[in-house]
């Protein structure tokens, strides 16, 4: 499964937020940029970002002078960040819910940046789609609690720990698709009796 550390652009630029606009609009030129990552100013600081878009709607829309404006009073701070440990279906969605198109990519400092474009150009989902990755770990989830069951029995931990690892996939596949089983994985291939005593529980 692809994270984000697989498909990020390692060489990012940053501006500071006192910069100008022209300056920001400069290095972007300079670049072939849609963004830049505003650098903290300290440790404790937050990461800011600039985007040709805010450039756009809040400094050429307006009929502002960009040698004028400064990055602090159009960009975004905080803004979103990514983990480079996260996978790529997670960013999509992240991008998705908040709307968004990219993202710097921080573990303690700024380690990269990832969009959109790097999600469709680089990532696997069109190899390996996110369902079927899902699937296929159900199934061999599946088949692992059966195994435990038959050689440990229903009252033990192992039993009990086997299932819950397959309701965990079996709820991100359901959440995945938008869609809930008429029946849980468990009810279909589950010892009834533990099922009982799991629901009383």
């Amino acid at each position: 499964m692809a994270k984000a550390s697989d498909i990020m652009t390692e060489d990012v630029a940053t501006v500071r937020g006192s910069a100008t606009v022209a300056e920001a609009v400069h290095l972007m030129k300079l670049k072939g940029l849609h963004s830049l990552i505003v650098d903290r100013r300290s440790d404790d600081d937050a990461y800011g970002i600039v985007t040709d878009t805010d450039i756009a709607s809040k400094v050429v829309a307006y009929g502002k002078d960009p040698k004028q404006v400064r990055v602090y009073e159009v960009m975004t701070k905080p803004c979103v960040v990514v983990n480079p440990d996260l996978a790529v279906e997670y960013v999509a969605r992240l991008f998705a819910q908040t709307g968004i198109d990219r993202a710097p990519v921080i573990q303690g400092d700024l380690v990269g940046i990832i969009s959109v474009t790097d999600i469709l150009l680089k990532a696997d989902f069109l190899e390996n789609p996110r369902v079927r990755v899902l699937e296929t770990a159900l199934q061999k989830a599946i088949a692992e609690a059966r195994a435990v069951l038959a050689a440990q029995g229903v009252a033990a931990e192992a039993t009990q720990a086997a299932w819950e690892a397959v309701n965990e996939i079996e709820a991100e596949l359901a959440f995945c698709k938008g869609e809930t089983p008429a029946k849980t994985a468990f009810e279909q291939y589950g010892d009834p009796q533990l099922a009982a005593e799991l629901a009383t529980a």
